[in-house]
């Protein structure tokens, strides 16, 4: 065997050594986005459940509350502003444009949620009725299962925008279209917490 042969040899191995070391980065970034995707539909089953949620619970505070219906007008515009923006987010989870609409607008939910919690608290016939009871207590435990989704999506974004960012990965995810994805964090500290209910 010739030099130029074992040249060509060495040359060919080095080649599919590195277009399997590609490969894997590759099939590596593609497991974690679709695990921060799947991730994010545990979050748009919750999401969907609680806007599901508000119009029964505004249909029913209404009999009660003749006298707050901006409160109630506000709770039902900011619903439909975040069932808008889940739906463009749930399109795609890997788009920050979409996430920071979702994450805007889940903010204006929460403040008009957290107003007419307080107006229901001036109602104590709407504080006794067993429905209204019923959908806080439904409100509160799709709040709590929010904030465990949006846990494990935020854990999942994490592990995927580490390793599109450490070398050598870094080299290749942007040539590959591997952006970075967006957590889904919520800056005002009022919303933090799920309602609190006292019945």
């Amino acid at each position: 065997m010739g030099a130029g042969a074992v040249v060509g040899i060495v040359v060919a191995i080095v080649v599919v050594v590195f277009v399997l070391f590609v490969v894997g980065i590759y099939n590596g970034l593609v497991a974690l986005r679709n695990r921060f995707k799947n991730a994010f539909a545990q979050i748009d089953v919750q999401l969907k459940r609680r806007y599901d949620l508000i119009p029964n619970l505004v249909e029913t505070a209404k009999g009660y509350m003749s006298h707050e219906r901006g409160t109630l007008e506000a709770v039902i515009q900011a619903r439909n502003q975040a069932v808008s923006a889940e739906k463009q987010a749930a399109a795609n989870p890997g788009n920050a444009q979409a996430m920071q609409g979702l994450l805007g607008a889940e903010s204006l939910l929460g403040g008009a949620m957290s107003k007419l919690l307080v107006t229901v608290e001036r109602y104590p016939d709407l504080k006794a009725n067993q429905t209204m009871a019923r959908l806080m207590e439904e409100l509160t435990s799709t709040e709590n299962k929010v904030s465990f989704a949006r846990q494990a999506y935020n854990d999942a974004v994490m592990v995927y925008n580490t390793k599109r960012e450490v070398f050598p990965n870094v080299m290749f995810a942007g040539m590959f279209g591997f952006e970075a994805a967006t957590l889904f964090e919520i800056k005002d500290e009022a919303e933090r917490e799920a309602p609190k209910v006292s019945f």
